[in-house]
């Protein structure tokens, strides 16, 4: 497949209406009558904050005039009342359009932007399905077969045409996806990304040991030729990696022998791709670590004497790091990417972000289907909250996050984790525009008993912008 063509200068707009955004992990920066101006590059060039709360058309003409000639002819476009503009979740300005709505009074969710460190795409049709199990017998159960089956490209590109639509629909432009060990899935997935608009860390699942004998690498040497091969496509795809990446994927330490782990080490430092794995997700899984790997101090060593933990390697999950991993992911620059609805349903822990935050180490969000249930980012941002609050009850207060802190993980932190941190999560001048319009239901006066399409969130009017946020 050729290259995607270049983008098409965007239309240079002015969004009018109040804006939030995280200024730091502990403050909301909130403007309630302010104007964002987006140039032709999809970049924010100015800021105002003392903005008439109405525009008329002859208001709005003057005060474009003031903003200079090269804005006089742009688009305008204001919030309406109740709605607000805030950062996507970390997510990219593709297709060529600044924003685009999806509010509370439509369709009960946020505008596509934002990004999901960490979620199977292979895994979709599975998703809430976990029954009673744990980690290991749930991908004996469920996981392995469902990804044998992308062998048939038929399937694959029922379910990843499927997931790609889904997660943008839940709002999700970015999406750091493990596919499965097929080299043709794994290509469709990345084409389909590219079709949709999608932008998307895409990887072959690499695992040589551990997982029946239908579905795994024959070699070493088996699964670093693929993961070359599918390297080779998405680079293809898109040269300048502005909508697909490629990632190198060992799926977890157990699955991977060591020479594998080495190889595909050697293959990250090569060839400069990102990687993404799973680390200490679940006690039996650490066990079995310990005992694959004696020579290894621990888990997070395991990665690190492979070459695979480095400033370019996203860790999903991180629930049972002892204090010595912390400070190795810390000193390799390493991310980790919170599932607290995944480790949730499989009873795997509870992850201290409050911990790994003190410790240094950069965090985002991800949903981690099909063990996580949902494949919205802004449910693993509340799940977030909830698991924060598990771990409190006996850890104290000092655990809680609030909803600034997660806010800040669904924005920001998710930036950082996926390398896009000068580009998105907030609002800054030079800074891309991606950005949601955030619509709640009013609750009209005369009205309280009418249930319409107005979306599960419920404002009176009374409400401080605050407590609107939250």
């Amino acid at each position: 497949m050729p290259p995607p063509p270049p983008t098409p200068p965007l239309q240079q707009t002015i969004y009018v209406g109040p804006f939030v955004f995280s200024e730091s992990s502990t403050e909301l920066d909130i403007c309630p009558h302010g104007a964002i101006g987006v140039a032709t590059t999809g970049t924010i060039s100015f800021i105002d904050r003392d903005v008439p709360a109405e525009l008329n058309n002859a208001d709005g003409a003057r005060w474009k005039a003031e903003k200079g000639t090269e804005w006089e002819d742009a688009r305008m476009l204001v919030a309406e009342e109740g709605e607000f503009f805030f950062p996507g979740f970390v997510g990219a300005c593709w297709p060529p359009s600044h924003s685009a709505t999806y509010n509370t009074k439509a369709a009960s969710m946020w505008d596509p932007r934002r990004t999901d460190t960490h979620i199977h795409a292979s895994q979709y049709p599975n998703a809430g399905i976990f029954g009673k199990s744990t980690l290991m017998d749930w991908l004996d159960t469920y996981t392995f077969p469902l990804e044998a089956s992308f062998a048939d490209l038929a399937t694959a590109r029922r379910v990843y045409a499927r997931v790609v639509a889904r997660t943008l629909a839940h709002g999700t432009t970015t999406a750091a996806y493990h596919a499965t060990i097929h080299v043709a899935a794994t290509n469709l997935l990345a084409d389909i990304c590219v079709e949709r608009g999608q932008r998307a860390l895409v990887g072959r699942v690499c695992m040589d040991t551990l997982s029946p004998e239908y579905y795994r690498d024959e070699s070493v040497e088996a699964a670093v030729r693929d993961s070359r091969a599918c390297i080779a496509h998405v680079r293809q795809l898109d040269p300048r990696g502005e909508l697909v990446t490629p990632v190198i994927t060992p799926r977890f330490a157990p699955s991977c022998t060591t020479p594998c782990l080495r190889a595909l080490g050697e293959l990250h430092q090569e060839t400069g791709a990102w990687c993404q794995t799973h680390i200490s997700e679940n006690a039996g899984e650490i066990a079995m670590v310990r005992e694959l790997f004696p020579d290894s101090a621990d888990y997070a060593s395991v990665y690190d004497e492979a070459g695979l933990l480095t400033p370019k390697t996203i860790l999903a999950h991180a629930v049972h790091l002892s204090e010595a991993e912390r400070k190795l992911v810390k000193r390799r620059k390493a991310k980790v990417s919170h599932c607290p609805a995944s480790n949730t349903a499989l009873t795997s822990g509870c992850a201290r972000v409050r911990e790994l935050w003190d410790a240094g180490i950069t965090v985002g969000l991800g949903t981690d289907v099909s063990g996580g249930y949902s494949a919205s980012v802004l449910e693993a941002a509340r799940q977030a909250i909830m698991v924060s609050r598990h771990v409190a009850m006996t850890e104290g207060d000092g655990a809680k996050l609030s909803t600034e802190e997660v806010l800040y993980l669904a924005t920001r932190g998710g930036a950082e984790v996926v390398g896009l941190e000068d580009k998105i999560g907030a609002f800054e001048v030079g800074m891309q525009w991606d950005a949601q319009l955030v619509g709640l239901g009013e609750v009209a006066k005369g009205e309280e008993g009418k249930i319409g399409e107005d979306g599960p969130v419920d404002v009176f009017g009374w409400e401080q912008w605050e407590e609107r946020v939250a």
